[in-house]
């Protein structure tokens, strides 16, 4: 069988050493921690431009959602690929194998019974999918892991017998797996050769260590490395599941700032929920840091049209797009050397997080807006008006005598702006409909310090 050596790599001169990258898969039980790994090595590998990448296993399998996404992790790769089974491939650690072009065992190694199973309820244990449910996912599965194993040069048929007991496995007149069984396989059976010519059954070689197979490979001198786990793939996996509520804080605690500003306690929150989002996709290898820098600029820009220079519009656009393309791409999956424009399944989870987070944060505001005024917070915080005024009542009153003024608008309301009503110049804002600069608005309440207007007749 052609080694691992004799295949495509990519070009590298010849006094350099060969590149091999080695991720472990060597977890009882394969979890969104492991994805991450897998991911961050993928795109590292990809980065250095890796002759090699191997996949040291050792495994009893895990959830079922996070395998499938491992195998498309891999898909990305496109130099050489490898497996070494140094024990256990069992389940999903099965299935991921078959994502790789050449698989290794030791001479203890198995490999096999991948049925797709289930955490029985309270969390004892595992149980057997039934009925509907088994069906689809066993075809669904089996249909991924077969094209995955036809790519990599496997016999496809082998999935069907790992994934589905009712699947026959029979090559030249031998039955290797009767139905109601699922197929299991030792080194010594991986490697029996079957066919015409002949050609081992799954196994590329017997190795008795990861040295081993690199030296047979022709890897032998290559510069090695082994993606550790850093422990902060954990605190990214709770960070991706609060993702969402992460962006409602951080959305909700502007708010909140803008309608009490100098408060501080909610802009260091929102701050905090945002950085924390940025953190979780890089934890979870989506993306690097350098989209939070892209947010702050937005975010910066958007503070300058508000309170700034407001009316310019262009700051506060300009704003508003890096702020959406700076929360979309922090958890779009991009790969070294792909397209620079992510495609539409790349960027089709981040951007339902942000629709979800924005239509909370909207109903969020709207109650806060009709709440926060009347609670007693609100009036301990908010203690004086920009105008000078010092006490909640005589602000109160002097809102008072507002009501019915009429004034022009000196910038558009969108529906924020200021407006002037004789030598006075006051924050204002409308009920949501848009009045272009220079209208005539008459006030018509308050919202906190903000008098609400509307187009005078």
């Amino acid at each position: 069988m052609m080694g691992l050596a004799g295949m495509a790599t990519p070009s590298r001169s010849a006094e350099e050493p060969k590149r091999v990258y080695i991720i472990p898969i060597r977890e009882d039980k394969i979890t969104p921690q492991l994805l991450y790994l897998v991911r961050r090595g993928v795109k590292e590998a990809m980065a250095a431009k890796a002759d090699l990448l191997v996949l040291d296993m050792n495994t009893y399998g895990g959830e079922l959602i996070t395998t499938m996404e491992i195998v498309d992790c891999l898909n990305e790769f496109k130099g050489d690929t490898a497996t070494y089974i140094s024990n256990n491939a069992y389940s999903a650690g099965a299935l991921i194998s078959f994502a790789t072009r050449r698989i290794y065992m030791s001479p203890q190694a198995v490999i096999g019974a991948a049925a797709p199973v289930q955490e029985a309820p309270g969390g004892a244990g595992i149980q057997e999918l039934q009925g509907t449910v088994k069906t689809k996912l066993i075809s669904a599965m089996s249909a991924k892991i077969r094209a995955a194993a036809e790519k990599n040069g496997h016999n496809k048929l082998l999935v069907n017998a790992m994934i589905d007991e009712t699947a026959e496995l029979k090559i030249d007149d031998k039955v290797i797996n009767e139905k109601g069984h699922l197929l299991s396989l030792t080194c010594n059976e991986a490697s029996e050769n079957y066919g015409v010519p002949p050609k081992p059954l799954l196994s590329a070689g017997t190795m008795t260590s990861m040295n081993e197979l690199l030296d047979k490979a022709g890897y032998s001198g290559a510069s090695i490395k082994y993606i550790e786990p850093t422990g902060a793939e954990t605190i990214g996996t709770w960070l991706m599941a609060i993702s969402p509520f992460l962006l409602i804080i951080g959305i909700v605690g502007v708010y909140v700032e803008i309608k009490m500003p100098g408060t501080v306690i909610p802009a260091v929150i929102a701050v905090i929920a945002f950085l924390l989002y940025f953190l979780g996709g890089y934890v979870a290898g989506l993306s690097g840091m350098e989209w939070a820098l892209v947010f702050i600029v937005g975010l910066a820009l958007l503070i300058s049209e508000l309170f700034v220079h407001p009316g310019t519009i262009l700051p506060g656009l300009l704003g508003m797009v890096l702020i959406f393309v700076a929360l979309v791409m922090a958890m779009a999956d991009i790969y070294p050397g792909g397209p620079t424009l992510p495609t539409l399944p790349q960027v089709e989870i981040p951007l339902t997080k942000i629709i979800v987070a924005l239509g909370a944060s909207m109903l969020i505001m709207l109650a806060l807006a009709k709440i926060l005024p009347r609670t007693p917070i609100y009036r301990s915080l908010v203690s004086q008006s920009a105008s000078g005024v010092t006490t909640i009542a005589a602000q109160e009153q002097e809102q008072k005598t507002q009501m019915g003024h009429k004034g022009v608008a000196i910038s558009n309301l969108r529906p924020g702006g200021k407006a002037q009503f004789g030598n006075d110049i006051l924050d204002v804002i409308t009920e949501g409909e848009m009045i272009a600069k220079g209208s005539a608005v008459r006030i018509i309440g308050h919202s906190g310090r903000e008098a609400i207007v509307e187009i005078a007749a």
